[in-house]
């Protein structure tokens, strides 16, 4: 069911243990061909071109993109009870959290009469994408628009696909009502990036756009990259649990699947030192698999190339493993588990400890979902309101503190042959310009 990579004894470096580690095939260079020409065509045509799209992917054929505000209204009023305060308390939580990441602005004096504060502006308008595949996802639109809110961003759109009635999916609906966004649309794929993008008679342009999606999605999120702003080009999801003797099997394995329940191409990784775990835990993936109501779409993501068993000599090896591989999300299920935890440099989101499994940060615990994926957490953030905030250095410096600074400056300036540069600065004071 899942496939065994043993490094014991000889744990490759650097760029040669990344490329044996198990990791999905995501090809959005492909992608990007396929999408190009869509994107184009909603640039020209705008709403009619993103209906035909829809009807031709998903057949459902749109009266309009732009899902009537009523409808959004009617999926909370018609939202199971449960389902509702499962999703406030998701909304309570993420706030609370994201609340705190607010930035302040900040004025450094750099000379007598010379300042540069570093102030935080918002985002004007932002573009929130859902997705709607395999799985129903109201928890997305939590984890996108509660920090865009909580920035500061004046204004919000969610587009997530149509379903067979030509709306998003209820529970999604209901989430945006719970979050007072009303502005949203019936959209997926790359033509709801190229909506974004270019903006069309129902939907204005934004300028950034986040959420996760398909390869097509991604590839559209690559090309448009400078039309817009994007977050990340997200993949499939991937958990890595590095764990030794002390783990539960049962727990393992239960997080393994939970991830791989996503999607076939999703990744499940164990990195461990304890050849009995890791016999343990392939036992029991086969009878929980077995009882699971998506034994078929698991399966097939634990079996292919992007999940395996990874074994080492010692936790300090795979500390190196899990920073080589850079999960999404990273669970320890060790022994002094915060401790190995502060160890590690590369994870979207780490996990400790048996009592915080990745379906809690997925849902509950009011960290953020939305987190960088294909090893890209050795370089990249998860979503959070710094996502949708820009820092603007404001400069300030009175006639004195420009005085001093000058020679300086054309010093630097005549170094770099720039010596316009240093006539900018002398030009204000009594001082000869040269000559061009």
């Amino acid at each position: 069911m899942i496939s065994r990579i043993d490094l014991r004894g000889s744990l490759p470096k650097g760029g040669e243990l990344r490329s044996v580690l198990p990791r999905a095939e995501l090809d959005v260079e492909a992608a990007l061909e396929k999408v190009r020409p869509i994107c184009e065509d909603v640039r020209h045509r705008g709403s009619e071109a993103v209906r035909e799209y829809t009807e031709r992917f998903d057949g459902v054929r749109l009266e309009s993109v732009r899902v009537p505000a009523q409808a959004v209204r009617d999926a909370l009023a018609a939202l199971d009870p449960g389902l509702r305060d499962a999703l406030e308390e998701a909304i309570r939580r993420t706030r609370l959290v994201h609340r705190d990441q607010r930035r302040e602005d900040v004025t450094t004096q750099v000379v007598p009469g010379g300042t540069v504060t570093e102030r935080w502006v918002p985002v004007r308008r932002v573009g929130l994408y859902v997705p709607g595949g395999n799985a129903v996802y109201p928890s997305s639109v939590i984890m996108n628009v509660v920090p865009a809110q909580e920035a500061g961003v004046e204004s919000l759109a969610v587009t997530s696909p149509a379903q067979g009635d030509g709306l998003p999916h209820p529970a999604i609906l209901a989430a945006c009502a719970l979050l007072g966004v009303d502005e949203v649309y019936a959209a997926g794929g790359a033509q709801a990036i190229a909506m974004f993008a270019y903006g069309t008679e129902d939907c204005p342009p934004v300028d950034l756009v986040t959420g996760p999606g398909n390869v097509y999605v991604a590839a559209a999120k690559r090309l448009l990259k400078g039309v817009i702003g994007i977050d990340s080009e997200a993949g499939p999801t991937e958990i890595a649990i590095l764990a030794d003797r002390t783990a539960d099997p049962v727990h393992v394995a239960a997080d393994l699947i939970s991830q791989a329940e996503h999607d076939t191409l999703a990744a499940a990784v164990l990195i461990t030192d304890s050849a009995e775990l890791a016999d343990a835990v392939e036992t029991e993936l086969k009878g929980q698999v077995a009882r699971t109501r998506h034994a078929e779409r698991i399966t097939a993501a634990l079996a292919g190339r992007q999940s395996g068993i990874v074994l080492v000599d010692g936790l300090d090896d795979g500390l190196t493993v899990a920073d080589a591989y850079a999960a999404e999300h990273l669970e320890i299920q060790t022994a002094d588990a915060r401790e190995v935890a502060a160890r590690v440099r590369n994870a979207g989101a780490i996990f400790i400890g048996p009592h915080a499994p990745v379906s809690l940060g997925d849902y509950l615990a009011g960290s953020n979902h939305v987190l960088p994926t294909g090893g890209c957490a050795c370089h990249s953030s998860g979503l959070s309101v710094q996502s949708f905030l820009r820092g603007i250095h404001v400069v300030e410096y009175d006639r004195a503190a420009l005085a001093e600074a000058t020679a300086r400056v054309v010093t630097l300036a005549e170094a770099e042959d720039l010596p316009a540069h240093g006539a900018a600065l002398k030009a204000r004071f009594d001082w000869e310009v040269p000559a061009p």
